[in-house]
C-alpha cells in the first residue's frame, strides 16, 4: 500500500499536528506549504516542498513526484476579521488554491482528500448544538471560502470521482503534549494564547469583547478542541478514504461549550498568575454560543476527542518553552 500523504499547509497550526500523527500512524507526511504563514521548523516528520497551491503545473509536479495515497487540504487564509477587511485573497487562496489543488489531483489520479473545514460556515446557528446537516449560512468570507470549497469538492466527486471528508472544526486550541509543536500565529487572535501571554506578561492586557451576551456568565461560549483530538480525526477520515468509504461532512468539537472567564480562570490555575484583562464592546457578528454535536465524526469515523482537560496545560506548557 502507499503510505505517502500530501499535505497542504503542514507547516501551520492543525497541519503540522497532523503530519505528526501521520508519521505516528506509519504514513509518511510530504508538506506542501509555501510558508507564508507557516513554520519551517515545525515540518518534521518528512518532505517540505515550498510551493504555491496557486501554481497548478508546480502542484502537479509535486503529485507527480510524490505519487500520495490521498491529500490533507490545510492550507488556506483564517482570519475571520482580517476576511471581512480584505476578502479578495481569501477568495483567491481558499477557493483559487483549492481548485488548482483539484486540478492537480485529477491530472495525476489522486481521488482522496481530507478536508479543513470550519464551524464559521454555519453563520448564526438556528439550533444548539450545530449538527453535521444544520443549515451552512456564514456572515464573513472566510466561512463563505470554505463553504465554496466544500460545495466544489461535492461537484468534483460527481464529475470526477474524487471523495473527500469535510472536517468542520470548532475552536482548535492547546498544543502538542510532548511540546515538540504549538501555536504559533503571527498575529495571534485565539484567546487561549492571548489569556496565557497576559498572565505571563508576554504579551499584552486581554480584552474581553463583551459581558453582557445571554450567556451564564455573560460572555461568549464556545466549543474548544485540542489539535492533538483533530489531528486524529484526520487519521480517521484518511483510512476511511483509503477503505473506500463514502464522502462526509461531520463536525469536530466537544459538544460541551465553554465561556471565556471559564478559559480564564483555567489559564490562572495553570499558570498560577492572574490574567489581566479589560472589557471591551462586543464583535459584530459574534454568536453567543457555538458548540457542535460530533455526533456523525463517532458514527463515521469512530472518533472522540479525549484530550480536553489537556488544552490549558498544554498551550502553558508550550509557551513557557525555552525559545
Amino acid at each position: 500500500m502507499n503510505e505517502t500523504i500530501l499535505v497542504t499547509g503542514g507547516a501551520g497550526y492543525v497541519g503540522s499536528h497532523a503530519a505528526k500523527a501521520l508519521a505516528a500512524a506509519g504514513f509518511l507526511p510530504v508538506t506542501l506549504d509555501d510558508l507564508s504563514r507557516g513554520h519551517r521548523d515545525a515540518v518534521r516528520w518528512g518532505p517540505l516542498e515550498t510551493v504555491s497551491l496557486l501554481d497548478t503545473s508546480a502542484v502537479t509536479q509535486v503529485l507527480a513526484r510524490h505519487r500520495p495515497a490521498a491529500v490533507m487540504h490545510f492550507a488556506a487564509l483564517a482570519y475571520v476579521g482580517e476576511s471581512v477587511v480584505d476578502p479578495a485573497p481569501y477568495w483567491r487562496v481558499n477557493v483559487g488554491g483549492s481548485l488548482s489543488l483539484l486540478e492537480a489531483m485529477r491530472a495525476t489520479g489522486v481521488s482522496a482528500l481530507v478536508f479543513s473545514s470550519t464551524c464559521a460556515t454555519f453563520g448564526l446557528p438556528e439550533q444548539l448544538p450545530i449538527a453535521a446537516d444544520a443549515p451552512q449560512r456564514p456572515i464573513n468570507p472566510y466561512g463563505a471560502t470554505k463553504l465554496a470549497v466544500e460545495r466544489m469538492l461535492a461537484d468534483c466527486e460527481v464529475a470526477y470521482g474524487i471523495r473527500s471528508v469535510a472536517l468542520r472544526y470548532f475552536n482548535a486550541a492547546g498544543a502538542d503534549p510532548e511540546g515538540e509543536i504549538g501555536e504559533d500565529h503571527d498575529p495571534e487572535t485565539h484567546l487561549i494564547p492571548l489569556a496565557i501571554a497576559s498572565a505571563l506578561g508576554t504579551g499584552p492586557q486581554l480584552t474581553i469583547n463583551g459581558d453582557d451576551w445571554p450567556t451564564p456568565d455573560g460572555t461568549c461560549v464556545r466549543d474548544y478542541i485540542h489539535v492533538t483530538d483533530l489531528a486524529d480525526a484526520h487519521v480517521r477520515a484518511l483510512r476511511h478514504l483509503l477503505a473506500g468509504g463514502a464522502s462526509a461532512r461531520v463536525n469536530l468539537g466537544t459538544g460541551q461549550g465553554t465561556s471565556i472567564r471559564e478559559i480564564l480562570s483555567a489559564v490562572e490555575q495553570a499558570t498560577g498568575r492572574p490574567v489581566p484583562y479589560q472589557m471591551g464592546p462586543r464583535r459584530p457578528g459574534d454568536p453567543p454560543v457555538l458548540v457542535a454535536d460530533p455526533t456523525a465524526a463517532r458514527e463515521v469515523l469512530g472518533w472522540q476527542p479525549v484530550h480536553s482537560a489537556a488544552i490549558v496545560p498544554t498551550a502553558v506548557a508550550w509557551a513557557r518553552r525555552p525559545r
